[in-house]
């Protein structure tokens, strides 16, 4: 079996799941295979961003409060706000209660419904709050928080994108890279992202050391639960839903690190 060149895998993973000026040169089934494979690399660098983006903040003298914001508005920035969208607009189809073509419909539409404001709402809400626990702490739990984070929530899409999760539709992103991804290839970067995990939490201490996988699990726990009722409810996944998972695992990861 013929095998994606790790550049492919990257330009994709780049190109479809953030805004840094990689062109996407190859839409088949390999390099969608490699770029899914890959999203945990766009989040550690999109984490990363963030990161340097809130320490910075901290370093001018703003408060942990600010940093926070600025922490978790970068994410949103370097993706159009895509994941954002895809969470307001799962919230819409889910909430909706209608069958799944109409569900599906809803989901397409370009304005947000009322439980899709609402859920941007808390989500956006308890990302903040988790991340000003985490600078108030120190600077470097507050750079933890955002790294572990981001990444688990495109391991969530790694995840999100093997083999047996149908499509709910012909087309869309969804379509694209659903089934893509074999399970032992997306279990070998799972646990890939959480020893990372692990070893990085090890520099600030042992409760870090195990907290910080453990975030990982548990993102990657919630998301599958989400990805379940999304594909029970829809028949499949879709872009939208790829969203919603993202945003879902990095509250989750963020909320995990604040506590203790």
């Amino acid at each position: 079996m013929s095998r994606t060149p790790l550049p492919h895998g990257l330009r994709f993973a780049f190109g479809t799941l953030t805004v840094l000026p990689l062109t996407v040169t190859r839409w088949d089934r390999e390099a969608a295979r490699g770029g899914m494979l890959c999203a945990p690399v766009a989040g550690l660098v999109v984490g990363a961003g963030a990161a340097l983006v809130g320490v910075t903040l901290l370093a001018m003298g703003a408060g942990p409060l600010l940093a926070a914001v600025a922490t978790a508005a970068v994410p949103a920035a370097l993706t159009r706000g895509l994941h954002l969208d895809g969470l307001a607009d799962t919230a819409d189809g889910l909430g909706s209660g209608k069958p799944a073509e109409d569900a599906l419909r809803i989901m397409k539409q370009s304005d947000i419904g009322p439980f899709g404001v609402i859920t941007l709402l808390f989500v956006l809400l308890a990302q903040v709050a988790a991340l000003f626990q985490a600078y108030e702490a120190s600077w470097a739990r507050g750079v933890l928080a955002a790294v572990v984070s981001a990444t688990a929530a495109r391991l969530a899409l790694t995840l999100a994108a093997r083999t047996g999760v149908p499509p709910a539709r012909p087309d869309g992103l969804g379509a694209a890279v659903a089934g893509t991804v074999p399970v032992r290839g997306a279990l070998l970067v799972t646990l890939a992202v959480t020893v990372a995990a692990a070893g990085v939490g090890a520099l600030l201490g042992t409760y870090d050391l195990v907290r910080a996988p453990l975030a990982v699990l548990a993102a990657c726990a919630s998301a599958e639960l989400l990805l379940r009722h999304c594909t029970r409810r829809f028949g499949g996944i879709t872009g939208d839903v790829f969203g919603g998972l993202a945003e879902t695992a990095a509250t989750t990861a963020l909320v995990v690190l604040s506590l203790g």
